[in-house]
């Protein structure tokens, strides 16, 4: 299996805030989307970082309410792992894991297409699993 099916099953819409934007605007994209991350970009197709809310529990620990008003590329991740379309699900989940990151952009030369999360990639685990039950189930009671 590949990102590119998870894509397909989940879509490929990408959320993503410019740098100078400030991490209140971060916040209601986040609270809108109902998403835990957003891809940081320039242009909206290029990969210029990420930033979750576990970068704006952080940093508004040490800072207080004054980062409401900072730019979100004082608080980003700028060295951003990334995956294509063409990588395996089983690879791209063990590096996730190891690197303990919840979310991956997923590009193509470059370019922004999609982005994957750790649930996404659970979510369709289980389905490929329950869909193989399924055939497994109906093939013995034949």
């Amino acid at each position: 299996m590949r990102i590119a099916d998870v894509v397909k099953r989940k879509g490929d819409a990408v959320v993503t805030v410019r740098p100078d934007a400030t991490v209140g605007e971060l916040l209601a994209l986040l609270s809108e989307h109902r998403i835990g991350a957003v891809v940081v970009s320039g242009d909206g197709s290029s990969v210029d970082g990420i930033v979750s809310e576990r970068d704006v529990v952080r940093h508004l620990h040490t800072d207080g309410a004054a980062l409401l008003e900072s730019p979100v590329e004082r608080i980003m991740t700028a060295e951003v792992h990334t995956c294509t379309p063409d990588d395996s699900l089983e690879d791209l989940a063990g590096r996730m894991t190891d690197r303990r990151i919840r979310h991956v952009p997923v590009v193509i030369d470059g370019g922004l297409v999609a982005i994957v999360s750790i649930g996404d990639i659970v979510k369709f685990r289980i389905d490929t699993l329950q869909a193989e039950r399924d055939q497994l189930r109906d093939y013995i009671q034949q």
